[in-house]
Formats: C-alpha cells, sequence, structure tokens
C-alpha cells in the first residue's frame, strides 16, 4: 500500500511498516480441539510431537490442524468440532460422539502439540494418513503435509506418494510408534530432517 502527499501529487512514499501477523492465538485456539476421536472409543489413538523451525528450535505459538476418514476410509459428513452456544456464540464443545476427523491444536510453551483420534482407514492405494496442516510464526503461507502410520510395511512400500521419495525424505512422514497406541510425528519446518511439505495445485 502506498500513500501520496497532496503537497506534493508527484511524490509517493512507502507505507510505514508494521507488525505482520498472523495472530493464531487470538482466536482460533478452542477447548478440546485435539480431542478428535469421540470420548472413551476404545479404538482411540495419540497423536503428538514437535513443531521446530530452521534452527531446531521448537515453536511454542503454532497451530497443527488435522484431518483423517474413519477406520474403514470413509471421510466423516457430521457437524460438531465446533459447536456454539446460540444464545452466547460461547464455545460448547464437541459433542463427544460424532467422529468428525478434523481438529486443530496448538503448541504449548515447549512446542509440543497432541491429538486423540481414530486409526485412518486407507484411501485407494494410499496407506493409512492424517493429513495436516501448519501455521507458523514466519508463514505467509500454510504447509501441508501428511503423517503415515506405521505397521503395515507392505502398505507403506506401495503409496503412491512415498514410493516417489528416498528412503530420508520419505522417514520425515511416517510417525513412530511408542507403545500404548501413541505416535510420535515431529514436524521441522527447515534444515536438517526436514519434513516433506505438499504443494496442491
Amino acid at each position: 500500500m502506498t500513500r501520496i502527499d497532496t503537497s506534493r501529487p508527484e511524490t509517493v512514499l512507502p507505507t510505514p511498516s508494521h507488525t505482520v501477523g498472523p495472530f493464531y492465538g487470538h482466536a482460533l485456539p478452542f477447548p478440546g480441539g485435539g480431542d478428535i476421536a469421540p470420548l472413551g472409543h476404545p479404538d482411540t489413538i495419540a497423536v503428538q510431537g514437535y513443531v521446530y523451525d530452521g534452527e531446531g528450535n521448537p515453536l511454542p505459538d503454532a497451530f497443527v490442524e488435522l484431518w483423517g476418514p474413519d477406520p474403514d476410509g470413509n471421510l466423516p459428513t457430521v457437524d460438531g468440532s465446533m459447536r456454539r452456544d446460540p444464545a452466547s456464540g460461547g464455545f460448547l464443545g464437541r459433542n463427544g460422539v460424532e467422529f468428525t476427523g478434523w481438529g486443530r491444536v496448538q503448541t504449548d510453551a515447549n512446542g509440543h502439540w497432541s491429538a486423540r483420534t481414530l486409526w485412518p482407514g486407507a484411501r485407494g492405494q494410499s496407506a493409512p494418513y492424517l493429513s495436516v496442516c501448519v501455521f507458523a510464526r514466519g508463514l505467509l503461507v500454510h504447509l501441508y503435509t501428511r503423517i503415515y502410520l506405521p505397521g503395515d510395511d507392505a502398505a507403506l512400500a506401495g503409496d503412491p506418494l512415498l514410493t516417489r521419495l528416498d528412503a530420508q525424505r520419505r522417514d520425515t512422514l511416517i510417525a513412530a510408534a511408542q507403545g500404548d497406541g501413541t505416535y510420535r510425528f515431529d514436524i521441522r519446518l527447515q534444515g536438517e530432517g526436514e519434513t516433506v511439505f505438499l504443494e496442491f495445485q
């Protein structure tokens, strides 16, 4: 944006600089954002990790959004992730019953994030995965990636995306099993071990 000096119409001055957002912590977080699986569901898994910048420092103000199909590979079409009170406009929380397949999690002061969801069913020729969108400081455009879950080596070996990557890069997309239905997936925005990010056209 520019402004014109009306006292000297031929002079165009630059607009003063200002802090650039986005400021994700203002309106995007909501209680229970990572509680994607219905309450008490016996097949709940936990996915957690850290978001790191290019220098390997954890980011305390990033957002991780997750989408995933249900265990049968169907994409949920139900509402319910962000129910609001019609009178006050306040957040009512998830209904605890419907599986929407979607969640949004803010990293904590240590750059850590976690979510509870259901194991995603395979779709087409792809191995089971969760779609991920990352918002963080310094990113004017959010980033997309995937979290593949380990356990089925044949499915991972035949996945159309993973087969296009060398082994080292492929490993940045596969979560590590930690036992008890918990999987770790760190997101590295740049530098050594940078996560593979996808571009949609």
